[in-house]
């Protein structure tokens, strides 16, 4: 009974809201169903993704590319996760400042776990290194 409920209260979650990619590989349908062809295949668990439509199993998504697509619901997490965009390398700092430490660059493309985002700034954690950065320069960050 407590499975059904929390199923239910999945399905009313409010869109768009983010979610990241639980499964090492992950089917995008051209519509929300496994009789749909398959447009793309993910293989990069942790990436983060849009969702902004909900019907039944089924999510609508969009990728931090803009492609949009049909996932099936159980691979996606409720974990939030951001990855590094614009241009160049970018610093991942010891606190959020500009004149805080650098830790560490960080390329465009590099994906992590998003902790918590305080004026412009964000955690992120990529391979058990965290850091802040600036909150322009990540995809998954902001209102989605």
């Amino acid at each position: 009974m407590f499975g059904i409920a929390v199923s239910a209260a999945a399905q009313d979650r409010e869109v768009p809201y983010w979610a990241t990619i639980r499964a090492s590989e992950l089917n995008m349908r051209v519509g929300p169903s496994a009789d749909y062809r398959i447009d793309w295949v993910y293989r990069r668990p942790g990436l983060p993704v849009k969702v902004i439509r909900v019907l039944e199993g089924w999510r609508l998504i969009e990728d931090p590319d803009g492609a949009r697509g049909w996932v099936v619901a159980r691979l996606l997490s409720p974990d939030r996760g951001a990855i590094v965009v614009g241009k160049g390398a970018t610093e991942l700092r010891d606190a959020p400042s500009d004149s805080a430490a650098v830790k560490w660059r960080i390329e465009p493309g590099v994906s992590g776990v998003l902790g918590d985002c305080e004026a412009g700034w964000c955690e992120l954690t990529v391979a058990k290194r965290s850091g802040w950065i600036r909150s322009a320069r990540l995809w998954g960050a902001g209102d989605p």
